[in-house]
């Protein structure tokens, strides 16, 4: 097998109108950005981050805003997934530890931090706005970046035997094999998984523009903060006009940026033969036609491969000291030793904390988590059931994405907690039990990040192999046992584990919901964590979390690295 890439050409293009057309949208883009940009590093004034207007003339700007805090934070989170994902791949000492960090962390509701980190920050920057800019960019990025980081671990640990062996062959050092296999090897499910962490930064929009912090109620000017201001002054016109703009913002985001990236991608799908119909984008056929994007991209791929010849070529006259090995082992133990000790520090911390409760206060939330586990496990189930076969469906069927894609986007990027309340009210108008409740809210935020990744298992499936199912003639039945269920198998359980993950991470939200002066709540950790954040209860806080971690954990380690492990050995393209 062999990664297909496109052939531009070396032929210079004539300057004509999709030149014009792209610089002007690349001169926009910039100034936007620079506007937009300069408005987060203005002096912070509490009481006009307090009284934001509900104008709809405000919509554009607020938009704009939250815009550029997702891309900032998505590019973070893109540099995080490759530096991480890589050292995490191939270093086996560390894959021990990181990994399991990151099923923790993505458990984790940072939502209940969101005070601690906004001090922090502020702290960083005295006196600037964008200190709490920071901390909301903060929020956002920790809601995008552990579903790709998995991502592209988990791809690199799946890559084919022939393709290591091709590489070692013409001893590609580490940057030409990140970029010639790591990366092209790894695009289709790095996109699709992007695209649902992007989606899932909308879910925390809301909650990390409106922040409460000193007794002050800081509102960042942005589209979440204006649907939360709407829905809390019961403004419907105001919210018709907010969920409206994000339609048009989500879909705009999905035309220019994410439905190019898809198009794009397909030329590193591993594969023989040409497949009978790839996605397409007008944006990236725009750009094929500009000689302008064509010439900036001929001088960058010079200059990146003649510097790094160069530097290569240096680096063979230069002899670098020789390290004793007995030094280099010292210098790693003494790392580990500091680490080890700040942890021990923040665990003594902790420690004194959960001594404030008695011990049947820590039986009984070890009870609710187990609950809140339950409902875990049911979500996960009930998204699998349906998202694969329709996953697999949209991913196999080329034409049918171009029109699903776009509306699956703006169904998953829009903010998940915007709808509860209409879930309240059917709850409350047909006596529905938030105990079973629970678990629909629980969907309705982490589902999509089995359906994303099922697409993208679909869509990475061998055209080759396509025809071969074809020629031997093999039922539906044969078809799924023998090619589909295979090749999906490693996506669905990445999947799973970020679906898992956010449905632990969003049971402070999906436990406990209101309208008006109604409150309905279900027995379980999310619950007891939301109501500890609201009382400043650090030693509630504490240990909620920690027992959340641990069931986490003993999950993961029990059922998700199992799976993990026979998708590696089992169920990857050979």
């Amino acid at each position: 097998m062999q990664l297909h890439y496109f052939n531009n050409g070396n032929q210079r293009r004539p300057f004509g109108w999709a030149d014009i057309l792209v610089i002007s949208l690349l001169l926009s883009i910039l100034y936007a950005a620079a506007k937009l940009g300069s408005g987060m590093q203005v002096p912070l004034d509490p009481e006009e981050l307090s009284s934001l207007s509900l104008d709809p003339k405000w919509l554009p700007y607020y938009a704009g805003r939250s815009l550029l805090r997702m891309f900032i934070a998505f590019g973070a989170s893109l540099i995080f997934t490759f530096v991480y994902g890589r050292i995490a791949a191939y270093n086996r000492t560390a894959e021990k530890f990181m990994i399991p960090a990151i099923d923790i962390l993505q458990s984790v509701p940072v939502l209940g931090f969101l005070s601690a980190t906004v001090l922090a920050f502020m702290a960083m920057f005295p006196g600037s706005l964008l200190g709490v800019e920071m901390a909301s960019i903060f929020a956002i990025f920790t809601s995008q970046v552990w579903n790709m980081t998995l991502s592209y671990y988990h791809s690199l640990k799946t890559i084919p035997r022939d393709l290591k062996e091709a590489a070692a062959m013409n001893q590609l050092g580490r940057w030409h094999r990140f970029t010639k296999l790591e990366v092209p090897f790894s695009m289709i499910g790095l996109v699709w998984n992007s695209m649902m962490s992007f989606g899932g930064g909308w879910f925390f929009l809301a909650a990390s523009e409106s922040i409460s912090v000193l007794n002050q109620d800081l509102h960042l000017p942005g589209i979440g903060t204006y649907m939360a201001l709407a829905a809390d002054e019961g403004n419907i016109k105001a919210l018709i006009y907010a969920i409206l703009a994000m339609v048009v913002l989500i879909v705009m985001v999905d035309q220019f940026f994410w439905r190019p990236i898809i198009a794009w991608s397909q030329k590193f799908k591993n594969e023989q033969t040409e497949a009978g119909e790839a996605p397409t984008s007008w944006v990236l056929e725009l750009l094929k036609r500009a000689s302008f994007v064509h010439d900036l991209n001929r001088k960058l791929h010079g200059g990146v491969h003649d510097g790094f010849l160069r530097l290569s070529a240096t680096s063979l006259h230069v002899k670098l000291p020789h390290v004793p090995s007995l030094v280099k082992t010292i210098f790693k133990w003494l790392i580990l030793l500091v680490a080890a000790l700040i942890m021990l520090q923040y665990l003594y911390s902790g420690i004194l904390e959960i001594a404030r409760l008695s011990w049947s206060e820590l039986i009984h939330v070890v009870f609710l988590g187990l609950l809140t586990g339950l409902r875990v496990v049911v979500s996960t189930l009930l998204a699998v059931i349906w998202t694969l076969p329709v996953g697999v469906f949209i991913g196999t069927n080329p034409r049918l994405s171009r029109i699903v894609q776009p509306v699956v986007q703006v169904l998953s990027s829009f903010p998940a907690n915007m709808a509860f309340p209409i879930f309240t009210i059917l709850y409350l108008k047909f006596g529905i039990s938030m105990e079973i409740g629970a678990i629909p809210l629980m969907m309705l935020g982490t589902q999509w990040y089995v359906l994303f990744n099922v697409i993208a298992g679909a869509m990475a499936i061998p055209s080759d192999l396509k025809e071969a199912a074809v020629t031997l003639k093999l039922t539906r039945w044969q078809t799924w046992k023998k090619l589909i269920l295979p090749a999906v198998f490693p996506f669905l359980v990445t999947g799973c584990i970020t679906a898992s993950g956010g449905a632990w991470n969003a049971s402070i939200v999906s436990e406990i919901v209101s309208w008006k002066d109604q409150d309905l709540q279900a027995a379980g950790l999310g619950t007891y964590i939301a109501e500890a954040t609201t009382n400043g209860n650090w030693p509630e806080i504490i240990w909620g979390i920690f027992v959340m971690c641990l069931l986490v954990v003993i999950v993961n380690r029990l059922v998700w690295r199992r799976l993990y492990a026979l998708a590696e050995s089992k169920y990857h393209l050979d």
